[in-house]
């Protein structure tokens, strides 16, 4: 088999990229960073975003990166967008409880997509979102994949009612096969963007591909389609960029995030940072123009005891998910002699959009140290990072079993691994029960609503004023009490009690837990709980970018 193209590249450390050499240009001042978000601006969380925005790092660091709004968060959290995860400190003013974080497993059916075309074995067998996308389309009402299929030669399309059965449609574009862009690629992005006017833009496309006209050999070129299987012709080229460079939305502000594979001097793979309202300028930078350098993998990032090498930033796809940015860190260990990359998918949380908390630093989802397993190298994510199905998220992956005593990629498939709807971080108590005070927060909802897991125990809430005193009629022992195990749970007080009377107000949350986890709260203008939050790649019932069904999903 051919040797993988991304294993016999000069080693990142001695490639002098256009956007690594940068950063030693940038800090002599010979390069400017591009003007963007010159106005302060103030989020629908309350963070109020400086100007200039995004920051001027002046490197990536290697220490962790400072997180701004959780050291000095907004005196008071509008919560009306989105369920409210307690992945950090940011709500929470005081509390007895205890955070604990949570890792998603493998679908037994994983992996659930597999090289079984005769396209897919060019230049070795390999079906796999290498980013790529993973989306639920609300108006097909279908799960649709595009994958690598054959090693770097083309980009293929796949369909499925419930996620984990796939079917490979017989397509035009390469007649008797489900190739739906054939020229040759690396790193590929496509966004399925439910906000896009135009019919003929809705599905986007961002290819990375070698170039000779690009000095560092790659460029990235964006296509549009109607229905995600005709791209035509291209639309946009950049300037120089890295192999693994990636493109995502962010909602919250209205930009598209251009994710650019650079090299660090000391760290090695790193990010720059580029962001733009409108997709094709964005994606036109010049070459005398420099994103901002971002983030990389850092001191905390734990290195293999067979390798000893300092991990790196591999890639960092992300994605809107309720009220917060959902990033995905795939996290390079090491290049061992005799097995393929023994990357894996991490995950972190960020608020602004900018920087990012990572508490966690095990694999949220984890290659496996088994030689024979599909996922033996090379975990990554893919572009969209999840999807909400029910009461559980939806991870999909690239994997790849490798060959012993070679480091080529062996057979590339695609897993699916799973974690429960806000699971990533819960709020425990045990049998002596503890509390969770919020920070000062308005909303014009009256329904509370909480994801929890209180099968044996029980939990309460009441609203206090400033003073922490309770207001009458939404205290705890007014509250009806929840012992149930349920993502989407309505909290009520007898007489049937709301939150209407404090809408618009500045109060606080006190929830009280006995034997129990709480993951998320929020308060919602609707009985079905729908959370106006971000719902990442989609999934079966929603019907837009944003939960507005709350509990009608479950009818689907």
């Amino acid at each position: 088999m051919r040797r993988s193209p991304l294993n016999t590249k000069t080693p990142p450390l001695d490639r002098r990229t256009f956007l690594g050499a940068s950063l030693t240009a940038l800090g002599a001042g010979l390069l400017q960073p591009p003007v963007s978000g010159a106005a302060e601006q103030t989020l629908s969380n309350g963070i109020r975003l400086p100007s200039p925005w995004p920051p001027r790092l002046a490197e990536v660091s290697p220490e962790p990166m400072p997180v701004p709004y959780l050291q000095k968060p907004p005196a008071v959290l509008p919560i009306d967008l989105g369920r409210q995860l307690f992945v950090d400190d940011f709500l929470i003013e005081a509390t007895t409880l205890a955070r604990t974080y949570h890792l998603a497993t493998y679908h037994p059916a994983t992996p659930v997509l597999k090289p079984d075309r005769p396209w897919e074995q060019e230049g070795g067998p390999c079906a796999m979102p290498f980013s790529d996308g993973v989306w639920y389309d609300p108006q097909d009402k279908l799960f649709k994949i595009w994958y690598m299929g054959g090693y770097v030669r083309s980009t293929c399309y796949a369909t499925s009612t419930d996620g984990i059965h796939w079917e490979k449609p017989a397509l035009d574009v390469v007649p008797g096969t489900n190739v739906v862009q054939a020229e040759g690629r690396d790193s590929t992005t496509v966004w399925l963007d439910l906000d896009e006017k135009e019919a003929k833009r809705r599905y986007k496309l961002f290819r990375s591909w070698r170039t000779k006209e690009s000095p560092t050999g790659w460029g990235l070129t964006v296509y549009f389609s109607a229905d995600g299987i005709h791209w035509g012709e291209r639309v946009a080229t950049s300037s120089p960029c890295g192999d693994r460079t990636t493109v995502f939305y962010n909602p919250f502000v209205k930009k598209w995030v251009y994710s650019l594979r650079s090299d660090h001097r000391r760290l090695g793979r790193t990010r720059h940072y580029r962001e733009h309202a409108d997709v094709l300028a964005g994606t036109r930078w010049q070459e005398g123009e420099t994103a901002v350098p971002w983030v990389g993998a850092d001191s905390r990032d734990p290195q293999r005891t067979d390798l000893r090498i300092r991990p790196q930033l591999y890639n960092l796809d992300a994605v809107a998910y309720e009220s917060l940015l959902l990033g995905l860190f795939s996290i390079w260990r090491g290049q061992p002699k005799d097995r393929a990359k023994p990357n894996e998918v991490c995950v972190g949380f960020s608020r602004d959009g900018f920087h990012w908390h990572r508490p966690d630093r095990r694999a949220l989802v984890p290659v496996s140290e088994k030689y024979g397993d599909w996922n033996w190298g090379n975990v990554q994510s893919a572009g969209g990072c999840c999807l909400v199905v029910g009461d559980r998220l939806y991870f999909y992956v690239s994997g790849r079993a490798g060959q012993r005593g070679s480091p080529t990629s062996g057979v590339c498939t695609t897993g699916l691994a799973v974690l429960r709807r806000d699971g990533f971080a819960s709020m425990d108590a045990g049998a002596g029960g503890g509390t969770l005070t919020t920070r000062p927060v308005t909303f014009r909802g009256r329904h509370l609503f909480v994801n929890a897991e209180v099968s044996g125990g029980e939990l309460r809430a009441e609203v206090v004023e400033q003073d922490g005193k309770p207001i009458s009629g939404l205290t705890a022992d007014a509250c009806v009490a929840i012992h149930g195990d349920g993502t989407l749970q309505r909290v009520g007080w007898q007489g049937g009690g709301d939150l209407a009377r404090v809408a618009g107000r500045s109060v606080k949350i006190r929830f009280h837990l006995r034997q129990g986890k709480l993951y998320a709260f929020w308060v919602s203008p609707e009985v079905s709980g729908a959370s106006h939050g971000y719902v990442a790649a989609g999934g079966p019932g929603y019907t837009g970018p944003t939960d507005t069904v709350g509990s009608g999903t479950r009818a689907t």
